[in-house]
């Protein structure tokens, strides 16, 4: 039994500039979130783990 192939939506104008404006937006703040809190949990649950 074949499985129908869905369309892909496609962003048009101002869906796509307002997508494209986000996306630049939180690519230039990628770097602000900081994870060693989580980071230092997690190499605590490895080493008990020994892994």
């Amino acid at each position: 039994m074949a499985i129908a192939i869905k369309s892909i939506p496609v962003l048009t104008e101002n869906a796509a500039s307002n997508f494209e404006k986000r996306a630049e937006e939180n690519t230039a703040n990628r770097a602000t979130v900081d994870f060693s809190k989580e980071r230092s949990i997690a190499e605590k649950i490895l080493a008990k783990a020994k892994l």
